[in-house]
C-alpha cells in the first residue's frame, strides 16, 4: 500500500511541475493536448488584395511619370519635378514594403533627402520577388 501512495505522490508532483513549467512558458496546459508542438504564433493577416492593387497602380503611375519627365527635355523645372516624383515613388515603395512585411529603413523622408539608389533597388527587387508588378 505504501508503494502505491509513493507512485501516486510522484505522479502528482510530476504533473504539477509540468503544469507550472507550461504556464511559466506562456502556454496553457490545453495547448499540449492539441497535438501541436511549439508555441502558438499569431499569423499576421495577408494584405488586402485591393490595397495591394491600389499600391501597384500608383507605383506604375509614378514610374510612368518619371519616365515621361526623363524623356521630355522641354519640361519646365525638370529636375524639381523629377525629384518630387522620385520622392513620392520612394515613399510609396516604403509603404508597400511595410504592407508586405519587408524590413525598411524607417528614417523619415524630408525635403532635400532621398532614398539611395541601392535601397530603392533592394525594395523593388524584394517586392518583385513577392509577386508585385508595376
Amino acid at each position: 500500500m505504501s508503494w502505491l501512495l509513493m507512485i501516486w505522490c510522484a505522479t502528482a508532483c510530476t504533473a504539477a511541475a509540468a503544469w507550472w513549467v507550461l504556464r511559466r512558458a506562456g502556454r496553457p496546459p490545453s495547448h499540449e493536448a492539441s497535438g501541436r508542438p511549439g508555441r502558438r504564433r499569431r499569423r499576421t493577416p495577408p494584405p488586402d488584395p485591393l490595397a495591394t492593387l491600389a499600391f501597384q497602380l500608383r507605383l506604375s503611375e509614378l514610374a510612368a511619370e518619371m519616365r515621361r519627365i526623363e524623356a521630355d527635355p522641354d519640361v519646365y523645372a525638370r529636375a524639381h519635378h523629377y525629384l518630387a516624383v522620385q520622392g513620392a515613388y520612394d515613399a510609396l515603395l516604403r509603404e508597400a514594403c511595410r504592407l508586405t512585411g519587408l524590413p525598411v529603413d524607417d528614417a523619415p523622408l524630408r525635403a532635400g533627402f532621398r532614398t539611395g539608389d541601392d535601397e530603392r533597388f533592394r525594395e523593388e527587387l524584394e517586392l518583385s520577388a513577392r509577386g508585385w508588378s508595376w
